[in-house]
């Protein structure tokens, strides 16, 4: 991608699309196209075809989506595979329409198999039964996959897929129902701290583990693929290292200051006992994440407390 291309970012407000902005407006590029939620409504195809005929992106990436934690995907199932097959296939099939050179779809690594052998390598995909808590959310990735796979078969579509592992990091949704495991975490440990509460409760066993990384790790991950990968075939984005649940809120409690105790909550779902991606293709392609997630975490709640963290302390002070 040349710095005066046209450049779209589906989700630009959200936790990767933010991510990606940044990055491309500090490398000196001077043409991203985005548009809010109220101004364009992507699970609406006509709106989506006609905005693609005005703006004539020549890039597009794909960040937005329904997302969320364990509850909300196992409460509402519909939404998460409604909605975000909505999404993927009004964008990839406009992008085809108005002949856009390349898109990068966002899928995600609860895709593969719940029981898939570790680190989990890109052609272990499809071969096998997928984790029940996030399934409707991974069958509307796997069908984005397999629909820029078939306009690339069909039609020779530069339409790519990357699959990213646990994100976290400025921008992320933080409260108990809808986010993810992180950033819930991170939100409870604070408003533990400034409410003064001798525990906190953390959700089932705190034995599995799972892969962390920076979302702006991520987003130089995903400019690279832009300009040097050129498969239709999936290829994973990640650390390579993974973490427990238990280590995972030891470090937060270090990083928040908050001194009180963890009672691990045995019946609510653990989900996938491991998870951590294979990345030896991406490494391949000379990347390596840059934060450790001592120095993510530390920037992440740096950013909550920013932000997130201020209408605690006022609702601590009224």
């Amino acid at each position: 991608m040349n710095k005066t291309d046209k450049i779209y970012i589906a989700g630009h407000s959200g936790l990767v699309g933010s991510a990606v902005v940044r990055l491309l407006r500090k490398k000196g590029y001077t043409n991203l196209v985005y548009q809010t939620r109220e101004d364009l409504d992507l699970t609406d195809k006509t709106a989506v075809d006609h905005w693609f005929v005005r703006q004539r992106p020549q890039f597009v990436i794909i960040a937005a989506a329904r997302v969320g934690g364990i509850l909300d995907n196992d409460t509402h199932p519909v939404d998460f595979l409604y909605q975000n097959l909505q999404i993927a296939t009004n964008i990839i099939h406009a992008s085809h329409e108005h002949k856009v050179e390349k898109l990068l779809n966002l899928g995600s690594a609860c895709i593969y198999p719940k029981d898939s052998q570790q680190p989990i390598r890109e052609e272990y995909f499809m071969t096998g039964k997928l984790e029940p808590t996030n399934e409707a959310y991974a069958i509307a990735k796997i069908a984005a996959i397999k629909l820029c796979q078939a306009y690339h078969r069909q039609y020779g579509d530069n339409f790519i897929s990357a699959m990213p592992t646990n994100l976290y990091g400025p921008g992320d949704t933080f409260n108990d129902s809808f986010a993810h495991v992180l950033p819930a975490l991170l939100h409870k440990l604070v408003v533990a701290k400034e409410t003064n509460q001798p525990f906190i409760k953390v959700w089932g066993s705190g034995k599995p583990r799972r892969e962390f990384m920076f979302v702006d790790d991520l987003a130089r991950a995903l400019l690279l693929l832009m300009d040097k990968y050129n498969s239709p075939e999936i290829i994973n984005v990640g650390t390579g290292e993974d973490i427990n649940i238990l280590d995972l809120v030891e470090m937060l409690k270090t990083v928040v200051g908050y001194s009180g105790e963890i009672v691990l909550d045995g019946t609510k779902p653990d989900g996938m006992p491991l998870r951590r991606l294979d990345v030896s293709k991406l490494r391949k392609l000379g990347y390596k994440h840059e934060y450790t997630l001592l120095q993510g975490l530390t920037e992440t709640h740096r950013w909550y407390m920013a932000h997130a963290g201020k209408a605690i302390k006022e609702k601590q002070r009224a």
